[in-house]
């Protein structure tokens, strides 16, 4: 009997062809916020490699919400650029989808083009920026930036949106106590914390109308004290859900706060501080010698590491749902499927080998991927494009003796 890792899945209005999805990992190959070819190369790789959907991340729908040099913006001078990416997707026999959204206080002036916004006034010590709340009139035109993204998106060829609403980006910051303090009709109850979440959704669905998918990434904890718990964000979830997306994927952590919730294992930190520019983030690098660990503790990693809690929001809801975190083999895929989750959202063993869901298919359900988890890909997609420790010749002693202490602790 054919698994049913490779049967169609109708995901709204798309059909793909099997149940797996490249998740919307920052590749930071968009140099000048534009596409490059490495990441047209990347991407068509996936989709000839077997993906059902590839994900395009993280694209801000305007230059306000840029976080890195190497990150989309939505604007009308790069389609035909993106329209090229999506037809050799789609020439690979895979569906196209983005992640849309806007990274809040995560950015810097040099960055984005003015101070940073949130949805509260204050400091962010994880840039380091001040930042400014936004006003009720900057939020109206913010929701209405996404529904002219969405546009974007269905000429530039795709076939659908992720909003996300995760991480601690800007959705995640109007929804976290921890990061919204406002007193008008945005902030306080988690009620009103969530005005600015349906608001988008409701623009992005009217735009996607009836022949784009549309999924949202949340999270299902924040991964700290004063952040957002798991009872909550079923509540968030089930608000979700009443929007009538499609399918919601589940991850957790605060990239500001609780980064490696997100990932699991530790940060490369010799890796990360090589390859900064030592004369822009000089302060980042000292600061990481010092009290790096302390900064970016980290979360030990295990298979399929989100699933216990996922279990708890398919309990709670009717809608598809994508399980990502920690899938590195065929036997993974199985048990997240019998686990009663529709797909399955993957990235490193992606970036690690491109054909692992053809591998997957061609071996029995014995196969698992290559990767150890020693994050380097991670370390390094903060200043250069993200790429697999194997992939990159004549790495620094220090580099690959970091890289064999994580992969031992495995």
């Amino acid at each position: 009997m054919e698994s049913k890792l490779f049967t169609p899945f109708q995901l709204g209005p798309i059909t793909l062809r099997n149940r797996t999805i490249r998740s919307a990992a920052f590749e930071n190959m968009c140099y000048n916020n534009r596409p490059s070819e490495d990441l047209y190369n990347y991407h068509t790789s996936v989709a000839k490699g077997g993906i059902g959907m590839t994900t395009i991340a993280y694209a801000a729908v305007n230059k306000s919400g840029v976080s890195f040099d190497g990150q989309l913006w939505m604007r009308e001078e790069i389609l035909p650029e993106l329209k090229r990416l999506t037809d050799a997707i789609h020439a690979q026999g895979a569906k196209a989808s983005i992640q849309l959204g806007h990274c809040g206080n995560m950015t810097h002036f040099y960055t984005c083009g003015c101070m940073p916004v949130g949805a509260s006034s204050g400091f962010n010590l994880y840039s380091p920026t001040l930042v400014r709340g936004l006003k009720v009139e900057e939020i109206k035109n913010l929701v209405k930036d996404f529904g002219k993204a969405v546009d974007m998106c269905r000429t530039a060829g795709f076939d659908c949106v992720e909003i996300h609403a995760g991480h601690g980006y800007l959705i995640s910051q109007f929804i976290s106590p921890y990061t919204n303090h406002r007193r008008d009709e945005y902030g306080g109850s988690l009620d009103n914390r969530m005005r600015f979440m349906r608001e988008v959704l409701a623009e992005v669905m009217e735009h996607a109308k009836d022949d784009m998918a549309v999924v949202v990434k949340t999270n299902m904890y924040d991964g700290f004290k004063s952040g957002m718990q798991l009872p909550d964000c079923i509540t968030v979830a089930k608000e979700i859900e009443k929007a009538g997306v499609h399918a919601i994927v589940l991850s957790a952590g605060f990239v500001s706060k609780a980064p490696m919730a997100v990932m699991r294992g530790a940060m490369p930190l010799k890796t990360l501080a090589h390859y900064m520019n030592p004369w822009k983030f000089w302060w980042l690098k000292a600061a990481l010698g010092l009290v790096g660990r302390m900064m970016i503790p980290t979360v030990p990693f295990q298979e399929t590491y989100f699933l216990e809690d996922a279990k708890k929001f398919r309990a709670e809801l009717k809608l598809p749902l994508i399980y990502v975190g920690g899938v590195v083999s065929r036997a993974n895929c199985e048990t997240v499927l019998d686990s009663g989750f529709e797909l399955i959202q993957m990235a490193r063993v992606l970036v690690h080998d491109p054909e692992f869901v053809n591998k997957m298919k061609e071996a029995d359900e014995n196969y698992r991927s290559g990767c150890k988890h020693s994050n380097y890909c991670i370390g390094r997609m903060y200043t250069l494009e993200m790429r697999c420790h194997h992939c990159v010749n004549n790495l620094p002693k220090k580099i690959q003796k970091e890289i064999e202490k994580a992969e031992a602790t495995l």
